[in-house]
């Protein structure tokens, strides 16, 4: 009978040595889990940034910002003022 107890109290053992191991993996999986969730909507907002700003740089505005800061173009009744250097 004494063998006996000392059987199930070594299973009991195994079973709950067990049991801890796979409750730290299983909280290691969901913080992963978490964490790809994270990085899944950030690339989602960043693919929409892209995307928002793809179909601004499509825009006639953006083209005349990139032709005024870039290139110095102007339209022809335009007047542009510069300030003089003081030095």
């Amino acid at each position: 009978m004494g063998l006996i107890a000392v059987m199930v109290l070594l299973v009991c053992g195994i079973v709950t040595y067990n049991r801890q191991e796979l409750d730290k993996t299983n909280a290691k999986a969901a913080a992963r889990i978490a964490e790809l969730k994270d990085d899944i909507d950030q690339a989602k907002d960043e693919a929409k940034e892209i995307k928002e700003q793809k179909a601004y740089v499509q825009t006639k505005k953006y083209v005349e910002e990139m032709a005024r800061e870039k290139l110095g173009l102007v339209y022809k009744d335009e007047i542009i003022f510069k300030a003089e250097d003081k030095n």
